[in-house]
């Protein structure tokens, strides 16, 4: 397989092509007619080679063109990038702020207890305070009835 560097090819197509030069002076010195030249092998093969390499050439600048296309994409996209990291940092602030605006009237809603003695504990807003009487109101007379219901099954297997 041949060179795929543009210089190399060009330099072997100059090399074939000086060849076929020699070669059909040389059958002409002869006194060979054209259609006996075109018969000639070697004639037929320093022919074969000049197309050859000018469908290396041919293929080695259709890469190049597109080389350029796809990096000419590539700058594009890296511009639309940067247009569209500079829009969102403006946006982004925007809703920055009142994401975490948000955030903040959710943790006035939800206060956690903190345990322990001698620590400073949050105060409650007073609907929890009304609540928690109730609530354990309701525990403590679910407790006893669980205790009756426990000892009544084990009295029955028993």
């Amino acid at each position: 397989m041949g060179s795929r560097k543009k210089e190399t090819q060009e330099r072997q197509k100059a090399y074939f092509e000086r060849g076929l030069k020699e070669r059909l002076s040389f059958l002409a010195k002869k006194g060979i007619e054209p259609p006996g030249i075109d018969k000639d092998t070697l004639v037929k093969k320093l022919r074969a080679n000049i197309r050859a390499i000018h469908d290396r050439l041919k293929a080695i600048a259709g890469n190049e063109r597109r080389t350029e296309e796809l990096a000419k994409k590539k700058a594009e996209k890296a511009a639309e990038k940067a247009a569209a990291k500079a829009v969102p940092k403006d946006q982004a602030e925007k809703k920055g702020k009142s994401s975490k605006e948000a955030p903040e009237e959710g943790k006035e809603k939800k206060r956690k207890k903190e345990k322990g003695k001698g620590q400073d504990q949050e105060k409650k807003p007073e609907q929890e305070k009304e609540q928690e009487p109730e609530e354990e109101k309701k525990q403590q007379e679910k407790k006893p009835e669980k205790k009756k219901e426990k000892k009544q099954e084990q009295e029955t297997e028993g």
